[in-house]
């Protein structure tokens, strides 16, 4: 089992910077990559920015060169945020993509934190 905690989620006005943390612990052998996700009202859960296990981080265009993903996906990960507009308003997720051993071969796995608010207002 692997547990995602995240935190940071905070009100930030339109230009700020804000970094967000989650915080992994369990089995953590069987990680093969994570990704933040942000679910704004109304709309669709979508990806952001992903890690694999060599550290090689992908980026969505939206966020690309305000936002930075880093750390560790067996420990801690963040996602540096700067730029921030009203459109960034959203739950962000952070989520863990396993590669789990089974008795015949290996079975993907999805764990997802609980989420953690950001609201850019002025």
């Amino acid at each position: 089992q692997v547990q995602l905690v995240e935190s940071g989620g905070t009100l930030v006005q339109p230009g700020g910077s804000l970094r967000l943390s989650c915080a992994v612990s369990g089995s953590t052998e069987s990680m093969n990559f994570m990704a933040w996700y942000r679910q704004a009202p109304g709309k669709k859960r979508d990806v952001v920015a992903s890690m694999s296990l060599s550290g090689r981080t992908n980026y969505v265009d939206s966020v690309k060169g305000r936002f930075t993903m880093s750390g560790d996906i067996t420990n801690m990960v963040y996602l540096q945020m700067s730029s921030l507009t009203p459109e960034d308003t959203a739950v962000y997720y952070c989520y863990a993509g396993l590669l789990v051993r089974t008795g015949s071969g290996f079975t993907n796995e999805d764990v997802w934190g609980q989420g953690t608010q950001v609201t850019v207002f002025s």
